[in-house]
């Protein structure tokens, strides 16, 4: 499958963990056409790890779904899925075992490509545990692509490796629609801007077709479920999505969207925001203004439509007060060009700026406008 798009969806990790069921997830999809999120693009549901018995079919050699968990087995689940006119994710490892020790699709990776298409899935998370020292870590998802191509069933990769092995250089050429490029996250500010900053120098690889997965979103978890810390602030949350939206990442919801709160909701379905993620030319930003240790940096991404998005951010503890000199993006002072603002939290045209734009930037907080060149 070829994600012209950031792929969006929810994924059951970040809250749920292995506390899994098909009750849980039909309740999940149920909430995301109720609320809007199906609506807004949010297209794929992924149950992740431990979703399986702990050995395989001694029969068949098929991993099996844990009947306890889901007792009329996969199959019924990704029809309620699909007939919520959402897309099914299943979830497997590289490795002989799942990182939540369950069997793994080492060896067995054709055999587990029917199998999951045998289920209805769209959508395959490939993760990296337990993987014998000695097995080649691209040829593993070229095998695991090359099986899900032959399955009869079209399914996108998403290659799960944290980063190893240089992933951001060869994962395209394995037919993957997206890779993790990172750890896993945790619930806290500490642990969302580091990921994003440790992943600066590769956005530029992230495309069309396969795109950098900087982890499933914490936003509206407030400390609760899996992944769970000290949670963040409303406002750090809107400046997590707002990275993972301006840097063209998969959006993943990961809190319990049966429970969703309202501003959780009004950010997750922020159409500009979605905009931004979901532009059609995928281009990379750039940093126009920086402050030397990427704390207040000003980022600027080349849209379609002629549009431009700017992102100032500021992951310091006290308020700041952005410059951005328009001579950074290419609008010189002397060409009576200017940029026309809108800001995508309040809705608002802020006008036509000339020659810099000023803007005050709480702290742990971020500014995103949509801009056009105009006379000024």
């Amino acid at each position: 499958m070829f994600p012209k798009k950031p792929p969006m969806g929810f994924n059951t990790w970040n809250t749920f963990g292995e506390n899994i069921s098909a009750d849980m997830i039909k309740q999940t999809a149920d909430a995301m056409v109720e609320k809007g999120l199906v609506d807004a693009g949010y297209e794929y549901l992924v149950i992740d790890d431990c979703w399986s018995k702990r050995r395989r079919d001694p029969e068949t050699d098929r991993i099996v779904p844990d009947p306890v968990k889901f007792p009329n087995g996969m199959k019924d689940v990704s029809d309620y899925v699909h007939a919520k006119g959402m897309k099914f994710g299943m979830y497997s490892c590289a490795g002989v075992r799942t990182c939540a020790d369950y069997p793994g699709s080492f060896d067995h990776e054709y055999l587990d490509a029917k199998t999951f298409a045998d289920y209805g899935a769209d959508f395959l998370k490939y993760d990296y545990c337990y993987k014998p020292e000695n097995a080649d870590g691209p040829l593993l998802y070229r095998k695991m692509s090359m099986a899900l191509r032959s399955s009869g069933r079209d399914i996108m990769l998403s290659a799960c490796n944290w980063g190893c092995d240089d992933v951001h250089k060869w994962i395209r050429s394995t037919g993957a629609g997206m890779y993790r490029s990172t750890g896993d996250i945790c619930d806290n500010f500490v642990s969302f801007r580091d990921i994003f900053l440790s992943q600066l120098d590769n956005f530029v690889y992230s495309a069309p077709g396969c795109f950098n997965d900087i982890d499933m979103l914490t936003v509206g978890m407030y400390s609760q479920g899996n992944v769970g810390s000290t949670g963040c602030t409303d406002t750090e949350y809107r400046l997590q999505f707002s990275l993972w939206c301006m840097f063209a990442a998969p959006l993943m919801l990961g809190c319990d969207v049966r429970k969703i709160n309202d501003v959780t909701l009004k950010l997750v379905t922020n159409k500009h925001l979605l905009r931004i993620n979901q532009d059609e030319e995928g281009r990379p930003p750039f940093i126009a203004k920086h402050d030397g240790n990427n704390q207040k940096n000003i980022y600027v991404r080349v849209l379609s439509d002629n549009q431009l998005a700017i992102m100032c951010t500021n992951f310091t503890d006290r308020d700041h007060r952005a410059w951005l000199p328009l001579e950074n993006i290419g609008v010189p002072v002397n060409v009576g060009k200017g940029l026309r603002l809108f800001n995508v939290f309040t809705g608002e045209d802020e006008g036509v700026c000339k020659e810099s734009l000023f803007t005050q930037v709480g702290a742990h907080d971020c500014a995103v406008y949509l801009a056009e060149i105009c006379d000024a």
